[in-house]
């Protein structure tokens, strides 16, 4: 599985300010564990960052982490986004990945981070 510790971060140039920084990686490639064949998709990284942004070399160099993982679309598109989430702690985090077709079916998976709000002490 691709290590969280792979992906670096800087910090936010304008943390007072929400805006949105959209990332797509067009080369993304994981295993089907059922098959053993290759699967491909468009993977979007859409977020309002708080106090630090994702450096992309190391997005890319954790994406190619992914290349021989055996990993179902729904698992590998949940862990970007709590791997992303954990890593960047942003105001909000969306990954979407398009997956080609493959035996007549292509699928878009969209996984949403939130930060964990503390609960309420009786």
């Amino acid at each position: 599985m691709a290590d969280q510790k792979i992906l670096e971060t800087f910090p936010n140039p304008a943390p007072r300010r929400d805006y949105v920084i959209e990332h797509t990686h067009h080369e993304f490639t994981s295993l089907c564990p059922m098959t053993g064949h290759p699967d491909f998709a468009d993977v979007t990284v859409r977020y309002v960052a708080n106090q630090t942004c994702v450096e992309l070399k190391s997005l890319k160099l954790y994406f190619h982490a992914y290349r021989n993982k055996g990993i179902f679309f729904e698992a590998a598109t949940n862990k970007i986004c709590d791997d992303l989430g954990s890593a960047l702690k942003p105001r909000s985090l969306t990954i979407i990945s398009n997956w080609k077709a493959r035996g007549g079916f292509s699928s878009i998976v969209t996984a949403e981070w939130a930060p964990k709000r503390r609960a309420k002490k009786r």
